[in-house]
């Protein structure tokens, strides 16, 4: 205990406070380690309008908390699980749209996996009740067989007003991996895993689940699927669903994001929405590396988000990403599960990355970007 309290009074007095990185460049959030970042925009409670992020760093979560405008960050919360017997991963921050059980609207979640791999890792969702100053363990929503892993928990509230957990299970028989699903009426008591995205290619590995509700209700599910035997290693796919039930068939692979002229993301996609002055919307995607055409790493890699309008059904194009990370690869640190959060106009991208310091840490940066008009 001891030792968690100081690490998270370092962690409060590294927090910078700094102007608007509009101006200013990319800022770090934190100078502990600090990966993994996941951002929302909160809509409920005083704190409405607020960005929420949430890194990982040496067992801890801590959570930073901007105004509006996002002009700085301060951190206002940090927990760690009791079953996190190394470190946490993998962590995503919700906002609760509306009741679910006995938590109201505005009750801020985060699902992360925790424990060993030899006992099986865990999904475990913590519950803040004051817009991330404190936590308090809620439940387990689903847990991996021993030996195997359970990753990327993602939280959903579907059209029946029940509260879903996506993850990426790798204990199936039949499965290297796969996206599965548990649902909950209360957030408390979890149903038994169910298949959402499974190939019948047994040796494919679908992951990085990231779900979204759309201004028009529907759903929309991005993720990737590696081991694939092409260049398409690691790369990004999306599905829709009318009511966050039911997601079409799972051995179906989904559909690719990429530009007009071939541009893709591998590994780690992250969406966020943004208005566009339509009544669908737009949808932005960042990955860990961009990829041309021909499967070879991109000029623009670890520099470049990409945009859909009429909520994601358009075509693709590539914008600047707000903290340019030119050295993205295929490793934990650079670029690793970017994020991002519109601006409430949705002029502007408030985006965090992850990289390397000088001290050989992970650290994450946050920076705003200009989204450009709506083409139509």
């Amino acid at each position: 205990m001891r030792r968690l309290i100081i690490t998270a009074l370092v962690a409060a007095l590294a927090v910078l406070t700094s102007p608007s990185p509009a101006l200013a460049g990319p800022i770090v959030l934190t100078g502990v380690e600090s990966r993994y970042p996941h951002a929302i925009r909160l809509e409920h409670g005083k704190h409405r309008g607020s960005v929420l992020v949430a890194v990982h760093g040496f067992h801890v979560v801590n959570v930073l908390r901007a105004t509006r405008a996002a002009k700085r960050f301060r951190q206002v919360g940090t927990f760690t699980d009791e079953v996190s017997a190394h470190a946490s991963c993998c962590g995503h921050l919700y906002e609760l749209p509306h009741q679910v059980g006995e938590m109201p609207a505005g009750t801020v979640l985060w699902a992360g996996s925790v424990g060993l791999r030899h006992e099986g890792l865990k999904a475990r969702i913590w519950r803040s009740d004051d817009a991330g100053e404190t936590w308090q363990h809620l439940s387990e929503c689903a847990r991996a067989m021993p030996g195997g892993g359970l990753w990327e928990p993602d939280l959903s509230v579907d059209a029946r007003g029940r509260l879903n957990c996506y993850f990426a299970d790798e204990t199936h028989e039949e499965h290297s991996r796969y996206i599965g699903r548990s649902v909950s009426a209360d957030g408390v008591i979890w149903s038994g895993k169910e298949k959402v995205v499974a190939p019948s290619a047994g040796w494919l590995r679908p992951g990085m689940p990231h779900v979204k509700r759309l201004p028009t209700g529907d759903f929309y599910m991005m993720y990737e699927i590696c081991s694939q035997e092409d260049q398409h290693f690691c790369e990004a796919y999306h599905r829709g669903s009318p009511d966050g039930v039911n997601w079409g068939d799972p051995r179906w692979y989904g559909t690719r994001p990429t530009t007009a002229d071939g541009k893709y993301f591998a590994h780690t996609p992250s969406i966020t929405l943004a208005p566009n002055g339509t009544s669908r919307g737009r949808v932005i995607l960042m990955g860990q590396m961009l990829m041309s055409a021909d499967g070879k790493v991109d000029p623009g890699n670890g520099r470049t988000v990409f945009i859909s309008e009429n909520g994601g059904s358009d075509g693709w194009y590539a914008v600047p990403a707000p903290v340019p990370v030119p050295g993205a690869r295929e490793d934990n640190c650079p670029n690793y599960h970017p994020s991002g959060v519109a601006s409430l106009d949705g002029d502007e991208l408030i985006g965090f990355a992850s990289d390397f310091a000088a001290n050989g840490g992970c650290h994450t940066s946050w920076a705003t970007s200009s989204l450009p008009p709506f083409p139509g």
